[in-house]
C-alpha cells in the first residue's frame, strides 16, 4: 500500500511501460500534424504540448497523443499498443510533405512522478518541473513533460533506455518510493480519468468520451472533423462516458451492465477497488439521459452513483 498511499497523499514514481515514442522531423511536420489531429499544433511553440485524438475519416478514435513540440522535431507519445498504428496511420497522409517519421520507443525508457507533492519530489531529486499542462523542459539528459496518467498532478521523464536504472536509483534516493502498475490504475479510476484501449476503443466518437480538451474547435478542416462538428451541431451522441462509484468491494468485469429500473443504461469499461473510498470506482458508457453526476444507477445488484469523468484542472 505505500505506492498507493503516496500517490494519493505525497508522491510516487511508477514505470510507464513501453510506451510508443514517435518523432515526426521534416519543415511540413507541424502543418501535417495539424491537419490530421483534433488539437491545435501549428500554434504550439518549442517547449509546449498538448493532449489530441488521431480520428479516421469516420470521426472515431485511432489514438491519444500527447503532442510535443521541441525546435527540430515533434514527439507523439502513445499508449503501447498504439505505437504502430500511429506510426502507419500517419506514414500513410505523408505523400508530397517533407516530413521524416521515426520509431523511437526502444530509445526510452518512459517514468512518471505523481501525487499531491509530484513537483516537489522532482526537486528533491534535482529535476525541475515544468509549470503549464504539456509543457516539457530537458534536465539532466532527460525530457521532463507535466502530463498525468493517473489525473493527480503529475510528471513524465522520457529517459535514455541505457539510463533508466540511474534515474530510478536518483527519484528513490530522493524519498520517492515506487508504485505498482495495479495501484497507479487504482488512483487512475479513482480520478475517472480513462485510457485509451481499455475506456477508449477505436469506435468512440470524441465526444462520447468527453475529453474534449483534445479538440480545438477553432483550428479549420483536419481529418474527422467533419463528424466532430456535425456531432457538436447537432447533438446526436447518445451514450457518454462517466464514473461511477459503486458499493462493495468486487469490481465488476469490463462489459458488465449497468442498469436503471431493471432496464439496460450502459456498460462497464474498467473497474477497481477504492482502499480510500472502500469502494469500487469504474468507468462506464451510459446512455446519455443517465449519465448526469449523482444519478443513482444499479450493477450487479449494488448501488452505483454517477460521476463526472476526469477534466483537467480549470476545464469544464
Amino acid at each position: 500500500m505505500v505506492g498507493y498511499d503516496a500517490l494519493r497523499r505525497s508522491a510516487a514514481w511508477f514505470d510507464l511501460g513501453a510506451r510508443g515514442e514517435i518523432f515526426a522531423t521534416g519543415e511540413d511536420r507541424a502543418r501535417l500534424l495539424h491537419n490530421i489531429t483534433t488539437n491545435h499544433i501549428q500554434q504550439l511553440q518549442p517547449g509546449q504540448g498538448c493532449y489530441a485524438f488521431l480520428l479516421n475519416v469516420q470521426g472515431r478514435i485511432q489514438a491519444d497523443l500527447n503532442v510535443l513540440v521541441f525546435a527540430d522535431h515533434i514527439q507523439l507519445d502513445t499508449e503501447p499498443e498504439a505505437g504502430g498504428r500511429v506510426f502507419r496511420h500517419i506514414d500513410h497522409y505523408v505523400i508530397a510533405d517533407d516530413v521524416t517519421l521515426e520509431d523511437a520507443t526502444a530509445q526510452f525508457a518512459v517514468l512518471a512522478v505523481e501525487g499531491p507533492q509530484a513537483a516537489q519530489a522532482l526537486a528533491a531529486a534535482g529535476i525541475p518541473a515544468p509549470a503549464a499542462p504539456y509543457s516539457h523542459l530537458e534536465a539532466r539528459a532527460l525530457v521532463v513533460a507535466r502530463i498525468t496518467a493517473t489525473g493527480a498532478p503529475g510528471f513524465r521523464l522520457f529517459v535514455p533506455a541505457a539510463a533508466k536504472e540511474e534515474t530510478i536509483a536518483l527519484l528513490e534516493g530522493a524519498g520517492i518510493p515506487a508504485a505498482g502498475a495495479e495501484a497507479a490504475r487504482t488512483v487512475r479510476l479513482e480520478h475517472f480519468k480513462p485510457r485509451f484501449g481499455e475506456d477508449i476503443p477505436d469506435t468512440a466518437l470524441p465526444h462520447e468520451t468527453q475529453q474534449l480538451y483534445a479538440v480545438h474547435f477553432n483550428k479549420g478542416c483536419y481529418l474527422g472533423q467533419e463528424i466532430v462538428e456535425r456531432v457538436r451541431s447537432r447533438g446526436m451522441v447518445h451514450r457518454l462516458l462517466a464514473g461511477l462509484v459503486i458499493d462493495g468491494n468486487q469490481p465488476p468485469a469490463a462489459g458488465a451492465p449497468v442498469l436503471a429500473a431493471g432496464a439496460e443504461a450502459g456498460k462497464i469499461t474498467s473497474a477497481a477497488f477504492s482502499p480510500a473510498l472502500d469502494r469500487v470506482v469504474a468507468l462506464a458508457y451510459l446512455r446519455r439521459e443517465h449519465a448526469q453526476p449523482d444519478s443513482t444507477l444499479e450493477c450487479e445488484g449494488r448501488r452505483a452513483e454517477v460521476r463526472p469523468p476526469y477534466a483537467p484542472a480549470g476545464r469544464a
